[in-house]
C-alpha cells in the first residue's frame, strides 16, 4: 500500500491567495498521493494581499507530520529582514529531513530563519537585489523559474509555483504521473527559459517579425543538424536581427534555447522510453552519447544512466547523504 505524502501550507500575515492555493490544486490532481493541509503559526485567520482574510483548519503541530513543507509568498510591503519569531518556531517545528518548499517572497522565510545558508536559492526577480543585501550567505540565482537542491526548493514568482510543484510529482512519481496532473490543470507539464524572458525590457519594434515560427521548425527537427543561419531563414530575418528578436522573446540565445531543447527531448525519452543513450542522442540532435552526456550533467548534474534510474524506478527518498541540486534555468 503507497503511503501518503502530507504537504502542509504555512499561511502568513499578507499571503498570495493565488499561490497559496496552488499546492492544493496541483497536488490534489495527483489520484491521491498527496495529502494538502493550510495551516497558520497560530492557528487563526490570516490577511491575504487581497480585500479578505482565510480561515485555516490547523495550526503549527501540523508541521510535525509533515513530510513536505510549502511556504507561499506574501505581499512585498511586508517583507522584512526578521521574521516573525513565531514563523520561525513553526518551521523549527517541523521533523528534520522534512522537505522545504518556497515559492516567490517565501523565499525569505527560509532564508531568514537561516535555512539557505550556503545554498543555492531562488526568488522574484523584483526583489533578488533586496535579497541579496539581506541575505549575502544564501547562493541566490534569479534567472531560474526554480532551484531543487535536495530537501529545499525554491521558486520564483506566481506561476513558478506550478512549475515547482509539477516538479516536485515529477521527482516522487516519474514524468507520466505529473505530465497528468498538468492536462487535469491545463498548465504546461514544463516551461522554457528562465525569469530572464519576464523582466522588465524594452518592448521590440511592433513591425519586426517574431521567431516562434523558426521555434516551431526547430522543435519538429531536433534530430536534424541546424544553424543559427537555418533559424533565421525560417524567420525570413537577417542573423543580426534574429539573434536580437530572439533573445527578446525567448530570453535566451539561440544557442542556448536550442540546447535546452535537445536536452528536454532527451530527458523524456529517458523517461519514458528504454532507448539506449546513443540513440535517445541522435533523435535530439546531440553528435554522439559523449555531447548527451555533457549537456545533460551541465544542465542538471546528473548522467543519463542515474536520471534514468530515478525516474524509471520505484519512488523513493533520495538515499541518506545524497543531495541534488536542479535548477530550471537557461542553458
Amino acid at each position: 500500500m503507497t503511503l501518503v505524502h502530507r504537504i502542509v501550507v504555512l499561511a502568513v500575515d499578507g499571503v498570495y491567495p493565488f499561490e497559496l492555493g496552488i499546492p492544493s490544486r496541483v497536488f490534489g490532481a495527483a489520484d491521491g498521493r498527496y495529502e494538502v493541509l493550510t495551516c497558520t503559526v497560530d492557528g487563526r485567520p490570516v490577511r491575504t494581499n487581497s480585500d479578505f482574510s482565510i480561515t485555516v483548519e490547523h495550526g503549527p503541530e501540523v508541521l510535525r507530520t509533515a513530510d513536505t513543507v510549502v511556504v507561499p509568498p506574501f505581499v512585498t510591503t511586508a517583507v522584512t529582514r526578521e521574521v516573525p519569531r513565531a514563523v520561525v518556531e513553526a518551521l523549527a517545528s517541523a521533523a528534520p529531513g522534512t522537505r522545504l518548499v518556497s515559492i516567490c517572497t517565501g523565499a525569505f522565510v527560509l532564508a531568514a530563519a537561516g535555512l539557505l545558508d550556503g545554498r543555492p536559492a531562488t526568488t522574484h526577480w523584483v526583489v533578488a537585489d533586496l535579497f541579496r543585501e539581506w541575505f549575502p550567505k544564501v547562493q541566490l540565482d534569479p534567472d531560474v523559474l526554480f532551484i531543487d537542491d535536495g530537501d529545499v526548493l525554491t521558486s520564483a514568482g506566481a506561476a513558478s509555483g506550478l512549475d515547482i510543484c509539477l516538479h516536485i510529482i515529477r521527482k516522487d512519481h516519474g514524468s507520466e504521473v505529473a505530465n497528468q496532473v498538468a492536462r487535469m490543470c491545463i498548465v504546461p507539464p514544463w516551461r522554457d527559459g528562465g525569469q530572464a524572458q519576464y523582466i522588465q525590457r524594452p518592448v521590440p519594434e511592433t513591425t519586426a517579425s517574431g521567431t516562434a515560427t523558426a521555434r516551431q521548425w526547430a522543435l519538429e527537427n531536433l534530430h536534424e543538424p541546424m544553424t543559427l543561419a537555418d533559424l533565421a531563414k525560417h524567420s525570413h530575418m537577417s542573423l543580426r536581427t534574429f539573434a536580437r528578436r530572439f533573445t527578446d522573446e525567448a530570453g535566451m540565445s539561440p544557442g542556448r534555447w536550442l540546447i535546452q531543447q535537445r536536452v528536454d527531448r532527451a530527458r523524456h525519452l529517458l523517461e519514458t522510453t528504454d532507448l539506449p543513450v546513443d540513440e535517445i542522442a541522435g533523435q535530439v540532435g546531440f553528435a554522439g552519447g559523449t555531447s548527451l552526456r555533457e549537456h545533460l550533467h551541465a544542465a542538471i548534474g546528473v548522467s543519463p544512466l542515474a536520471y534514468r534510474r530515478t525516474f524509471r524506478g520505484a519512488p523513493s527518498a533520495n538515499p541518506p547523504g545524497t543531495t541534488t541540486h536542479t535548477a530550471l534555468r537557461t542553458q
